[in-house]
């Protein structure tokens, strides 16, 4: 059997055994509707000699400025074609950073899904000398600014099949060493760096992931996720292709609920905010239940966690919870599970840490939630859990190919093919972080359990060093405290400081009902903060969910803040990792009240 080294030759394959298949799917006028793998072949085609028509060649740099959508798919599978370098952009990124990625990767050209986001580019297109073609995915659109792509693919159709052996030649001579794409990191701290990772990156990974997951042509992806994250791009991109599976895009961010139930998809990747959000929903349809019925509810509620906890332990069940588990699933989790679509066979999660109640929870309903880790360095699955082997306060084992272990300071190191290449045009970073040995320095902090799952503990530089010396890791306490359901985002502080202190943004509406079950009017989050009931509840908790921890790191103090944190203040990137250097610059004065 062939080996599979590059993105192109994993599509040709599928397209060449599964053309009748459906492969990407959209709603059109209220309905799903889905392309076959046949049709996606010739738009592909059509779209990369349109490209080159328009002076697209081999180590071209195309950037991408799009939400997702099947444009999205087929520019990216085109340019690849000719041996392009894809450059993906969030399509929430503001004009100067727009800039930046633009600039720092030379971009040849960019492609843009609507006015919008074209008028970001041309913004600062002035200060772009490298950018010469502009393409706008939107229909219909007329401007003098950018080529419609559906008149770059008429071109290309014009072209085939008289330069079919053209495309054939171009997409074959491409190589797994060859460059794919230039993904710029999220910048958590500082500007961006645009890791390079190759078609064997990409490749490797992407058949490595499905195997592990045993995914196959039968499954239907719903893609939620921004394509420009490097998650999205191979588990819910290059992965589907390389099974034959299906994609549906979501309509937008707050769609996600619908589009479930609309193209019932047997896999949703995603980071674990949103499954905390559907547990809160979940829960909060309580409220709405007649007496009997709500009843029944909290205690299939009760019994899902504790099916959840001793499944995620290995632990065989009580024969009487055994029955109670299947009366639970009758009256309740079945109902739950069809609002997802009804044929969910998994969540999975990466991006950031999944607390073990959220795994538990759904499990217990029947949903496994299977967390991974990765970085942009490592295309990105480096390790996750088995759907016959998880274990959710773990990221899971390594998957097929991967070398993972802990230096001495138990930073996690890893090798393998699906190492990037480098950071563009920044060597003394790249030299920073992989060693002479091909191991790349991932900055986090784990421990190694006794049957090879990985734990993660904390970045490195997130570690809070006290002023008596002792170091806490925020992370897990973090993880562990929201799963408070009157918390909805916290961040520790503390560093050299005598004790550890907290930002903690209220989860308004569960703790706004608490308060008035008290006879307590709080209206507006402004007013809650201020309450010293409310301080009481958080308190509470706080104590409730610490027992577990030392003394020193225990929280001594906190602030309640009156808003979220948000990608609109800059203090959440794109897949709502929260900016510790932002936050704490932002709420400055308070952590300063917390440390006198």
């Amino acid at each position: 059997m062939q080996t599979i080294e590059t993105i192109n030759q994993l599509v040709q394959r599928t397209f060449a055994d599964f053309p009748d298949s459906d492969s990407l799917g959209w709603k059109v006028e209220g309905q799903y509707q889905f392309i076959s793998y046949s049709e996606l072949a010739e738009r592909v085609r059509h779209a990369a000699l349109g490209l080159h028509g328009i002076g697209i060649v081999k180590g071209d740099r195309v950037a991408l400025l799009s939400e997702n959508r099947w444009e999205w798919a087929v520019t990216d599978l085109a340019a690849l074609s000719l041996g392009a370098i894809v450059v993906p952009m969030f399509p929430s990124l503001p004009p100067q950073q727009v800039r930046y990625v633009l600039s720092d990767s030379g971009a040849k050209a960019v492609a843009v899904s609507t006015s919008d986001q074209l008028g970001k580019v041309l913004e600062v297109e002035n200060s772009l000398p490298d950018l010469q073609r502009k393409i706008i995915f939107e229909a219909g659109t007329q401007t003098v600014e950018a080529v419609p792509l559906e008149e770059i693919m008429a071109r290309g159709r014009e072209r085939d099949p008289a330069d079919r052996d053209f495309f054939e030649s171009a997409w074959k001579s491409v190589t797994g060493d060859d460059l794919a794409s230039i993904i710029y990191t999220s910048g958590t701290t500082g500007d961006p760096k645009g890791a390079m990772l190759s078609h064997n990156n990409f490749a490797s990974n992407a058949q490595a992931s499905a195997k592990v997951l045993e995914f196959s042509f039968n499954d239907r992806f719903l893609s939620f996720l921004p394509l420009s994250h490097v998650f999205e791009r191979t588990a819910g991109h290059f992965l589907p292709f390389t099974v034959g599976a299906s994609i549906a895009y979501t309509e937008s961010l707050f769609t996600v609920a619908r589009n479930l139930r609309e193209a019932k998809p047997t896999i949703l990747l995603s980071v674990p905010r949103l499954y905390e959000s559907m547990q809160e929903k979940i829960l909060e349809s309580a409220a709405r239940l007649p007496p009997t019925r709500k009843k029944i509810f909290l205690w299939s509620m009760d019994i899902a966690r504790q099916v959840g906890r001793l499944k995620g332990q290995w632990t065989r069940l009580p024969l009487l919870l055994e029955a109670k588990h299947a009366a639970a699933d009758t009256l309740v989790y079945q109902r739950i599970r069809e609002s997802f679509g009804g044929r969910l066979r998994c969540f999975v999660s990466g991006g950031a840490p999944l607390p073990s109640s959220i795994g538990e929870f759904f499990c217990g309903l029947g949903i496994d939630i299977l967390q991974g880790y990765g970085l942009t360095e490592t295309s990105p699955v480096m390790t996750v859990n088995r759907p016959g082997s998880r274990r959710f306060d773990t990221v899971g084992l390594p998957v097929e190919g991967v070398e993972v272990r802990l230096a001495e300071d138990g930073e996690i190191l890893c090798r393998g093919p699906l190492v990037m290449q480098g950071y563009y045009n920044k060597q003394e970073e790249t030299s920073s972080v992989i060693d002479g040995e091909g191991w790349l320095h991932t900055g986090d902090i784990g421990v190694m359990e006794p049957d090879g799952h990985l734990k993660i503990t904390d970045r490195k530089k997130n570690i809070l060093v006290l002023a008596n010396g002792k170091n806490v890791a925020p992370q897990p306490i973090e993880s562990h405290l929201i799963q408070s359901p009157y918390i909805s985002q916290i961040l520790l502080t503390g560093d050299q400081q005598k004790a550890v202190a907290a930002l903690i943004v209220p989860a308004f509406d569960a703790v706004k009902e608490a308060l008035s079950g008290k006879g307590v009017d709080a209206p507006t989050p402004e007013a809650i903060v201020e309450l010293r009931e409310a301080r009481q509840l958080i308190k509470s908790e706080i104590d409730r969910l610490s027992d577990h921890l030392a003394d020193f790191e225990r929280l001594k103090r906190f602030t309640l803040l009156p808003r979220e944190f948000s990608m609109a203040e800059g203090e959440l990137t794109p897949t709502l990792k929260i900016k510790r250097k932002v936050v704490l610059e932002h709420f400055r004065e308070q952590v300063q009240q917390m440390a006198e």
